[in-house]
């Protein structure tokens, strides 16, 4: 690992135990075995630093998004979903870059914009506006009860964010919240079945 990239992986540490605005270049020099000047030669300061983890996080975020989309035009069955949807929860919480930024931004996004709206693009429009897509091609394929897309989406998304939520602060309870999840997937399409009329829910 070169010194650029410790630099990123032990500020990503200092960060997540003591939070954005407590931490100063020199403690991470420190935790890297350099010198506060040596790192400026990396990074221009902690704006910097934060800005290359962000951007890092994405990128491995979306590219894991990118391996457990499915095809409207072939649903897969609620099994796969969950399966799919139980891999996210992992892949959200073990991680080693998204899982403790995400932890920072929970946090910093009541004070930081930059936060803020990746926390927002991340773990709110990215899954609710690819499901709301997802469930309207469903409808047209008549693989879903007819209905709003978004509202679907909604319903569908909600428990994963309630759950994620609840396996940070008690990370004991992740496996329990995996079967949470696989229930709500089955649940949810045995609800919106094909055959159900929505108007009578």
């Amino acid at each position: 690992m070169d010194t650029k990239e410790r630099i990123l992986k032990e500020a990503l540490s200092l960060f997540s135990q003591k939070g954005f605005k407590a931490v100063t270049v020199e403690d991470i020099a420190q935790k890297v075995g350099i010198k506060a000047p040596s790192l400026y030669k990396h990074y221009k300061g902690k704006s910097e630093i934060i800005s290359a983890l962000l951007d890092k996080s994405m990128s491995r975020y979306k590219e894991f998004i990118s391996t457990i989309l499915v095809s409207p035009t072939s649903p897969p069955t609620p099994k796969e979903l969950g399966d799919k949807v139980t891999s996210l929860l992992e892949y959200s919480l073990h991680d080693e870059y998204v899982a403790p930024l995400r932890r920072i931004m929970t946090i910093e996004q009541f004070s930081s914009k930059e936060f803020r709206d990746m926390y927002s693009e991340l773990y709110a429009n990215m899954m609710l506006d690819y499901h709301t897509t997802l469930f309207d091609k469903m409808m047209k394929n008549g693989a879903i009860a007819n209905g709003n897309g978004r509202e679907l989406a909604l319903i569908y998304d909600s428990p994963f964010f309630i759950l994620l939520g609840e396996c940070d602060r008690h990370p004991e309870k992740e496996e329990e919240a995996k079967k949470e999840l696989r229930n709500h997937v089955e649940f949810f399409f045995s609800v919106f079945s094909p055959q159900t009329k929505l108007e009578e829910i």
